[in-house]
């Protein structure tokens, strides 16, 4: 592993602060799993959630925005899974930094700041350097020129396959400019197509590399191909964190790295070695095939556990089974590298274990989860859904992969076959749980394809065999995709409605109503909980409501009676938990009230990045550069405390999204928002958009108390409190401390601090003297005696002596002397 100057975090990092100086706002990576967007499977470009910007369908809060998005490309024609783990540089999940204009700034800005960044802060030398542009884009040409920077000569123009970018076959679109850099001679050996020439933007050529690509969202492409000027003209901007540190950790390390040769990997690999040496396999480094597996178990754990974090389960659908693959084809990487227990789950959520190595794993949570948080808050469903999948497949894994080394020794032996027999690569996905690119993966070594045709044939049939049989495996999906919707009643506890559908299984329950009291989650707000009761006297307890479709859906179980009381057509009445919803209420009107505080005392370019509307507490994230000074907490509480004795009027009104918005009404990155919106007032002072429950009146709040402030990932603050009788609750639970810990010093609360204070330093002079004491110690009997035993290993000088007593800081005492 390399100690680095510039460690990924460092370079993560950089990037923001230069756009911060820039007056970008610094916004949160979304989520891997894209809302709102049926279109896309994953988030696979930093563009992702800002695509209704470009597409003009939602303003921005703010003109300039960077961020570090977290991207997966394991689907569509992005799809680099197969080519994981066989070279340095193909990756499943990867970070994308990236910085926005919204007709804001434009060409020149954007290419000198790039430049700026490239060679000033991250201090990669320009000699190296060349860029492109679109073939018929004058303007970027000349803002290259104008720096002086480069000669003319390493500014290339390039067509549209190269330097001209599309959103799809309509929509917005624009040429580009690219950095890319000359790796030397020496990488060369890395091309894919032996022989070729090597330059900028040759297919297969690994010396010269793009470093960062700058969009230029300038047209508008029709239906038959025209293309017509924007009225406001963008810059989407993109630069791949793992390939950055490769060429940064390059010149550092004094050799040519690949990017699973950066700190970052290093760290995730080591704990792999940890595990495959006990079975015999080679570090990394040592064996061609034993790194592809090195390589791609360290991918796929980053994907595994972003995914995981972000709220994915291994399942059968979709996103679900793309989870599940990435966990089997790790499982079978491990048993490639000798490894036959479960082990994944240590690489991705760390932990310790004895007997392995020095038995503690940092895993991707350790290595990352510092700058993405939700990695921690999440480590333990990550540890528990990586366990319980690879015990799930650890059962069959053996006797597939088994299964398999015979079907390709059958090959090998058969001269004129190199093709395994569908029915085989069948066998394997339906009876042992081997996808079909997993197959195909374990084969390619031996130049083994296998029959795709027969495959996808038997697949067809079984998919029509279990077609009925599959519309029963989930009920909330079953229901909400029957085209039923709900009527949210706000300002209802209770209502009578009747069922429009429903699935039972056993106990368990999930019902849609024509109208319903219940919240679905949504907004930061948690669902709302409660019963349902049927006019025959069954009762179902909701523990959960959600929001798919326009349907609003109760999930619970039966307590009393039975499934038929609860089939669609019948009449029941829905009463949820009052308690519960109106901490809810105090808390979600409170989190209005802390935005509207913290933007009027830290900035306006402060803004809501998520939040958690609890009964029991709120937590709330925003967008802000470094910690928020203490006596400002101070102000933006005694803030909202204000707002709340004010007592001012909560109303709520529905209107068209760009009224809302032109009467100054908050919208938030990543939140989805329809033609109509509900607009939430509080007295003068705050306006957003919100289709959450509230309070009528500030006052109903009655205490705001802010419980503590924390970094969640770079550029973004959290902070967490309590309201109501939590909030006094919250003080007296402080109280009560403060009065144990006088009680102990034999205090008054008045006195409690300068006592802490006394005794604090009082320890410290004692620790100091001790440590002298131990110095002392140590040092009797002559400290030069030993030289007179100094022997000589291998021209290494070597003085033994034992000592009783004596700590790691008296070693280094006599140490010193001995030198």
């Amino acid at each position: 592993m390399y100690c680095m100057h510039w460690t990924t975090d460092r370079i993560r990092q950089s990037f923001l602060d230069f756009f911060a100086a820039r007056g970008h706002t610094i916004v949160p990576s979304a989520s891997l799993i894209p809302k709102g967007d049926p279109t896309l499977l994953f988030t696979n470009a930093g563009m992702v959630q800002f695509k209704d910007y470009f597409l003009g369908i939602r303003t921005p809060s703010s003109p300039r925005v960077a961020d570090c998005q977290k991207c997966l490309r394991i689907s569509g024609k992005h799809n680099d899974l197969e080519a994981v783990g066989r070279d340095s540089y193909h990756h499943t999940f990867f970070e994308m930094l990236g910085n926005w204009s919204f007709g804001d700034y434009y060409k020149a800005e954007a290419i000198e700041w790039h430049w700026e960044l490239v060679t000033r802060v991250w201090e990669i030398p320009k000699e190296r350097l060349w860029a492109t542009v679109y073939k018929d884009d004058d303007e970027a040409e000349q803002a290259w020129l104008k720096l002086k920077v480069l000669p003319k000569e390493r500014v290339l123009r390039f067509g549209e396959k190269d330097n001209f970018w599309e959103m799809g076959e309509t929509g917005p679109c624009g040429p580009c400019s690219e950095i890319h850099i000359d790796r030397g001679t020496e990488a060369a050996v890395y091309c894919t197509h032996s022989g070729h020439p090597c330059g900028v933007n040759v297919d297969g050529c690994a010396r010269f590399i793009e470093l960062g690509n700058l969009v230029f969202i300038q047209y508008n492409r029709d239906a038959i191909g025209r293309l017509a000027p924007l009225p406001m003209k963008h810059v989407d901007t993109g630069t791949g964190l793992e390939r950055v540190a490769s060429v940064m950790q390059s010149f550092e390390a004094g050799k040519l790295l690949g990017n699973y040769d950066i700190d970052l990997f290093q760290r995730i690999i080591a704990d792999i070695e940890k595990i495959a040496r006990q079975g015999g396999a080679p570090s990394y480094g040592y064996s061609a095939i034993s790194d592809i597996s090195y390589r791609a178990i360290a991918d796929h754990a980053r994907a595994i556990s972003f995914l995981i974090a972000d709220g994915l389960r291994p399942g059968n659908t979709e996103r679900e089974y793309v989870l599940r693959r990435l966990i089997r084809r790790a499982a079978v990487h491990g048993r490639r590298l000798g490894i036959h227990n479960p082990f994944l789950s240590l690489i991705c959520a760390g932990g310790k274990v004895d007997g392995l190595g020095d038995g503690q794993f940092t895993g991707v949570v350790g290595v990352m989860g510092s700058v993405y948080r939700e990695l921690r808050e999440h480590d333990q469903d990550i540890l528990l859904a990586v366990r319980e999948e690879e015990n799930r497949f650890r059962d069959t894994v053996e006797r597939g992969l088994e299964l398999l080394n015979t079907e390709r020794e059958h090959i090998a032996a058969a001269k004129d076959m190199r093709k395994l027999p569908g029915e085989i690569a069948f066998k394997l996905y339906d009876t042992y749980g081997f996808p079909l690119d997993l197959t195909q993966d374990v084969l390619r070594d031996d130049g083994i394809e296998v029959d795709v045709g027969e495959f996808n044939r038997l697949m067809d049939e079984q998919r029509e065999r279990g077609r009925a049989a599959r519309r029963d495996e989930t009920a909330p999906e079953i229901i909400a995709g029957t085209g039923t919707s709900s009527r949210f009643l706000h300002d209802s506890y209770e209502a009578e409605s009747e069922i429009v559908a429903a699935h039972t299984e056993n106990d368990r329950a999930t019902i849609i109503t024509a109208e319903t009291p219940f919240y679905p989650e949504g907004g930061g707000q948690v669902g709302d909980r409660g019963v349902i009761e049927a006019a025959t006297g069954g009762l179902l307890e909701i523990t959960d409501a959600r929001k798919h479709d326009g349907a609003i859906i109760h999930v619970g179980r039966i307590l009393r009676g039975v499934a038929g009381e609860f089939e669609p057509g019948r009449r029941v009445r829905l009463r949820i938990d009052r308690e519960r919803r109106d901490a809810a209420m105090l808390n979600h009107s409170a989190t209005h009230i802390l935005h509207y505080a913290l933007r009027e005392i830290l900035g306006k370019d402060v803004h809501q990045a998520g939040s958690l509307v609890a009964p029991e507490r709120l937590r709330f994230d925003f967008a802000h550069r470094g910690p928020v000074p203490e006596v400002a907490l101070e102000t933006v509480e005694d803030e909202i405390n204000g707002r709340i004795r004010e007592n001012a009027p909560v109303t709520t009104e529905e209107m068209p999204y760009d009224k809302a918005i032109e009467a100054g009404a908050l919208a938030f990155f990543g939140d989805k928002y329809g033609d109509r919106v509900r607009v939430v007032r509080m007295g003068d002072f705050s306006i957003e958009l919100c289709g959450g429950t509230h309070v009528a009146r500030t006052g109903d709040i009655g205490l705001f108390k802010l419980e503590g402030e924390s970094g969640v990932a770079a550029g973004v603050r959290r902070i967490e409190a309590f309201t109501g009788e939590g909030a006094l609750e919250t003080i007296r639970r402080r109280e009560q401390i403060l009065r144990q810990i006088g009680s102990h010093l034999g205090t008054r609360d008045s006195e409690t601090l300068e006592r802490l204070e006394r005794l604090l330093a009082r320890e410290r002079e004692l620790e100091r003297k001790l440590r002298a004491i131990e110095h002392k110690f140590a040092s009797d009997g002559n400290p030069t005696g030993p030289r007179e035993t100094m022997q000589e290993v291998h021209g290494i000088k070597l003085v033994t002596r034992k000592l009783d007593g004596v700590d790691a800081s008296g070693l280094r005492a006599i140490a010193d002397q001995l030198r």
